[in-house]
C-alpha cells in the first residue's frame, strides 16, 4: 500500500469514526439538537425517539469494529451496516423534504465510508491483495 493511500485511508476512517461517535453520543443521550441525528430531526422524519438508543449503540459498535486491528470479516460487516444506516438516513431526509443543510452531512458520511473502504490496507480486507 502506498503512503498516499494509507494517508487517505486514515483521514477518511478517523473522520468517519469521529462523526459516527459524535452522532452516536447525541443519539444515546437523546440530546436535543437541530443537526443530524438529533431528537427533533429523527422525530421530524417519523421515527420514534426510543430508536435513537439503538442507532447510537450500533454506531459505537461499528466504530469499534472499524478501528480494531485485523478482524476483516467484522470490518466488512461494519462497513455494510454503516452504509445501510447512512443510506437509509439519506432516503428519509430526502423523503421528508429536508434541505441541503441536513442532506450534505449524510452525503459526506457516504463519501467517507466509500473512501475508507476503498483505501483500506490489505490486512483489513477479506482477500489480501496480491503483490
Amino acid at each position: 500500500m502506498s503512503k498516499r493511500n494509507k494517508i487517505i485511508y486514515w483521514i477518511a476512517t478517523i473522520w468517519l469514526a469521529l462523526g459516527l461517535t459524535s452522532t452516536a453520543v447525541i443519539q444515546i443521550f437523546q440530546m436535543k439538537t437541530d443537526g443530524p441525528g438529533g431528537l427533533e430531526n429523527v422525530v421530524h422524519m417519523g421515527f420514534p425517539a426510543d430508536m435513537l438508543l439503538l442507532l447510537g449503540v450500533w454506531k459505537i459498535l461499528g466504530v469499534v469494529a472499524l478501528l480494531i486491528p485485523r478482524s476483516p470479516i467484522l470490518k466488512e460487516w461494519a462497513y455494510a451496516g454503516i452504509f445501510f444506516t447512512i443510506s437509509g438516513a439519506l432516503y428519509f431526509h430526502v423523503r421528508s423534504g429536508d434541505g441541503v443543510g441536513m442532506i450534505a452531512p449524510v452525503m459526506l458520511y457516504l463519501v467517507l465510508i466509500a473512501a475508507s473502504w476503498y483505501f483500506r490496507p490489505a490486512d483489513r480486507t477479506l482477500v489480501p491483495a496480491r503483490v
